[in-house]
C-alpha cells in the first residue's frame, strides 16, 4: 500500500471514530427525551393532591392516580384522558398533551356528597 493510501485510511479511521460516538450520543439523548414524565396524584374525598399540575405541550406524561379511601376517577374531556381506580388502588394513563391551555379534570366515579367539587387543573404550556 502506498504512502498516500495509508494517509487516506488513517484519515478515514479518525473521522469514523469522531462521527460514531456523536451518533450514539444523539440517539441516547433522543431516547432520554422520549421517557414520559411521571406525575403522581392522590385522590381522597373530595380533593386531588396536587390540585394543579403544569405540563409541556408535546411532552409525554404518565398520570398515576392513587385512591386513599373510596373508588375515584379522573377525566380531561378536551385531552381525551380518562382513568378509574378502585378503593385503595392505583391506576395510570399515558398521554402527550397536544394543546396549550388550562384543562380542568373531574372525578368521574361518584364518591359521596362532595364529589362535584373534586377537580384537578392541568396547565399545558408551549
Amino acid at each position: 500500500m502506498g504512502r498516500f493510501m495509508k494517509k487516506i485510511l488513517l484519515l478515514f479511521i479518525i473521522l469514523a471514530a469522531l462521527v460514531v460516538p456523536g451518533v450514539r450520543l444523539q440517539s441516547e439523548s433522543a431516547a432520554a427525551a422520549a421517557v414520559p414524565r411521571r406525575v403522581e396524584i392522590s385522590a381522597k374525598r373530595f380533593a386531588f393532591d396536587p390540585a394543579a399540575i403544569t405540563l409541556k405541550k408535546g411532552e409525554p406524561v404518565v398520570l398515576v392516580l392513587k385512591s386513599s379511601d373510596v373508588p375515584h376517577g379522573l377525566r380531561f374531556r378536551e385531552l381525551g384522558v380518562e382513568l378509574k381506580v378502585s378503593k385503595g388502588g392505583t391506576g395510570q394513563v399515558q398521554f402527550t398533551p397536544n394543546k396549550v391551555g388550562d384543562f380542568v379534570g373531574h372525578c368521574i366515579v361518584f364518591c359521596g356528597e362532595g364529589h362535584g367539587t373534586m377537580a384537578l387543573t392541568l396547565h399545558v404550556v408551549g
